[in-house]
């Protein structure tokens, strides 16, 4: 995991030092919209219009936050929409590259070997981390956005004038609610898996894995009551965006960012959330668990420096 600097490539791990001890993930810097007409989102410059085979998608199979964007494709099927490049899991020196890893691809786009490169074609000069995912403008060739809870959003609604799906995952009477979990998910759930595996001081990883049991206890008791945590017949944004934690929680951050107070699977009522939302349309087609496996314990060598990846365990869902 690098990041560029100016323009240039620098193969640079997290400085916990300088935070003490916490993992402090950067905000995203690519911040535009597509909507149906091309008028500006609610950040960002207008012109990108939805428009049929425009928009292509870099992903990693491992990312959680790259796997909301799949899943979003999926359930509102943008599959002949919006074309899709997906990066080899193991991340090295050069950061995320297009690798001959068995279901990763080339970037049938831009022909770039490195994903920083893409970065680099939207901005010379950029200064950041070259992180997934990328909703990429073929047409203007450059970076819509890079932040995967607004892709998420745009993909939602802004192309429903191209499909028949018709599920509306963010509806006006709920947003209240959506966006108040999705906050406390995002702080305590799927950043605090990382807030926990990435932290270099015991006091800040007990304080992380602490917040992020407690909030899962308050979800199993959620789930106990509904079949979904914002309403009860169908999922939300919410409920995909806590999905790609969940699904990764067990085979990667019970033991490799060592969340091991209790499994996933020791839930009674998440356990069958999980395999509900796992069992919904095409979704368990964008759940890659080699991908997830490899990428994690392959790529993070200040964690597993033998990078061995487990064989195990075996998942339920």
């Amino acid at each position: 995991m690098g990041l560029l600097v100016d323009g240039v490539w620098h193969d640079q791990w997290y400085d916990t030092a300088k935070t003490g001890g916490r993992f402090v993930r950067e905000d995203a810097q690519f911040r535009n919209w597509v909507t149906p007409d091309g008028s500006p989102g609610p950040t960002g410059k207008g012109g990108f219009k939805a428009e049929l085979g425009r928009y292509h998608l870099y992903v990693s199979y491992a990312c959680p936050w790259a796997h909301r964007t799949l899943i979003f494709r999926s359930i509102k099927r943008l599959e002949n929409i919006i074309s899709v490049s997906v990066v080899d899991p193991r991340m090295g020196n050069e950061g995320w590259v297009f690798g001959d890893f068995p279901g990763s691809t080339a970037d049938t786009v831009l022909g770039k070997q490195r994903l920083y490169e893409v970065y680099l074609t939207a901005n010379p000069a950029y200064s950041g981390r070259s992180t997934v995912p990328v909703l990429w403008d073929k047409q203007q060739q450059t970076i819509v956005s890079n932040e995967s809870s607004e892709i998420i959003r745009m993909f939602n609604s802004a192309f429903d004038a191209f499909t028949d799906a018709g599920e509306d995952y963010y509806p006006e009477s709920w947003r209240g609610e959506i966006d108040a979990i999705n906050a406390r998910i995002y702080e305590n759930v799927n950043n605090g898996v990382y807030k926990a595996g990435f932290a270099t001081k015991q006091d800040v990883y007990e304080d992380a894995v602490t917040a992020l049991f407690k909030t899962l206890d308050e979800l199993e008791e959620r789930v106990s009551r509904s079949d979904y945590i914002v309403t009860n017949n169908n999922p939300t944004e919410a409920d995909w965006r806590l999905f790609t934690t969940l699904v990764r929680f067990d085979a990667v951050y019970f033991g490799h960012f060592k969340c091991n107070i209790r499994r996933l699977a020791d839930y009674r009522y998440l356990r069958d959330y999980l395999r509900r939302l796992y069992r919904t349309g095409d979704v368990a087609s964008t759940v890659h668990i080699d991908h997830i496996k490899t990428h994690y314990y392959w790529s993070h060598a200040t964690i597993n420096p033998t990078r061995i990846v487990p064989v195990g365990p075996e998942l339920e869902f």
